[in-house]
C-alpha cells in the first residue's frame, strides 16, 4: 500500500525530497544476477510456459534526473538501424562488457551515447532486475544530475535526447496498457504517451517499477 506523508507529486517535484526518498527505498547495490523482478511477461500470463524466454544478458540502464526546479528524466530516441530495440524510446544503457560492473556500465553507456559526463552523475540507488523478451536482464541505476551538462546525441546509437518531467513519469495515471499482436498471439505491454513521444514496453515497465518502489513498501 502506499505509506509516507504527502503525495507522490511532492517527491516528483522536489529534487530534493525525492533525493531522500530515493536513498530510503532503492536497493543499495545492484540486485543480485537472476533475482527476481519485473519483466515483460508481467501482463500476459502464460507466456513463459508457452514461449521461454531466451537466454538473459547482464545489461544496465541510467534513469537520470536532471535536479531542475521541476526534475526530469533523460531519455532518447534510438536510431532505427540499430539490432534491438530500434526506434524505440529508451534510457541510456546497454550491455554489460566483460568485467565490467552495473555502474560503469551505464557510465559509460550514458557518455558514449549522448555525451553525459559522469562527473554531473549523484547515484541513488538501484531497482528490481527487469527481463526483457529481447533477452537482456536489466540492472536500472537511478542518479540526479547536476545542471551544467551538455548532451551530444551518438548519431550511430541515438536519433533524439529528450527531457520529461518526473511528475509526469510517475503519475499512475499515465501507465497504460496497451497490446499488439506477436507472433499470432494478443501481446499486452504498459504505456507511457508523452505528447508525440511513445513510451512503451520495457522502459515504460521500468518506469512504472520505478513509481512502485517510491510509493509501496
Amino acid at each position: 500500500m502506499p505509506t509516507g506523508s504527502g503525495s507522490l507529486l511532492d517527491y516528483a517535484m522536489s529534487p530534493g525530497a525525492l533525493r531522500e526518498r530515493a536513498l530510503d527505498r532503492l536497493h543499495k547495490a545492484p540486485p543480485a544476477p537472476h533475482s527476481d523482478g519485473p519483466g515483460d511477461d508481467d501482463l500476459n500470463a502464460g507466456w513463459n510456459e508457452a514461449v521461454p524466454l531466451p537466454p538473459l544478458r547482464p545489461a544496465a540502464v541510467l534513469i537520470a534526473v536532471v535536479a531542475r526546479d521541476v526534475p526530469s528524466v533523460i531519455l532518447t530516441l534510438r536510431t532505427a538501424h540499430l539490432s534491438s530495440h530500434a526506434g524505440q524510446i529508451a534510457f541510456p544503457g546497454g550491455k554489460l562488457d566483460e568485467g565490467e560492473t552495473v555502474v560503469e556500465t551505464a557510465l559509460r553507456e550514458a557518455e558514449e551515447e549522448i555525451g553525459l559526463a559522469s562527473e554531473f552523475v549523484e547515484p541513488l540507488g538501484f531497482l528490481d532486475l527487469y527481463k526483457t523478451r529481447t533477452g537482456f536482464e536489466v540492472s536500472p541505476m537511478v542518479a540526479m544530475i547536476r545542471p551544467g551538462f551538455e548532451l551530444v546525441a551518438n548519431p550511430n546509437e541515438v536519433e533524439d535526447v529528450f527531457e520529461v518531467p518526473l511528475a509526469f513519469l510517475l503519475d499512475e495515471a499515465n501507465h497504460l496498457t496497451h497490446s499488439r499482436v506477436w507472433q499470432g498471439k494478443d501481446r499486452y505491454f504498459y504505456a507511457i504517451p508523452y505528447r508525440e513521444r511513445y513510451i512503451w514496453g520495457a522502459t515504460a515497465g521500468i518506469i512504472r517499477n520505478f513509481h512502485r518502489k517510491l510509493t509501496f513498501v
